[in-house]
């Protein structure tokens, strides 16, 4: 019987910080960055990373104009 290796499931070790979500809120919004690379760079899951990117857009308004 093969046995899982477990430390190599825990892939994303990153810690959620306010400044980590923020980054990665800034890379969606410029689309610099991808929903899973975001994810990533926040220790969050693709959809907390979505949900958390909804929040975002609520309070913050776009910097562009449309034509």
């Amino acid at each position: 019987m093969i046995r899982p290796n477990y430390e190599k499931l825990k892939l994303n070790k990153k810690r959620t910080t306010p400044e980590n979500v923020k980054e990665a809120n800034e890379g969606l919004f410029r689309a610099t960055m991808n929903l899973p690379e975001a994810a990533f760079h926040c220790g969050m899951t693709q959809k907390e990373m979505k949900m958390t990117f909804l929040e975002y857009l609520k309070y913050n308004k776009s910097d562009y104009e449309q034509t």
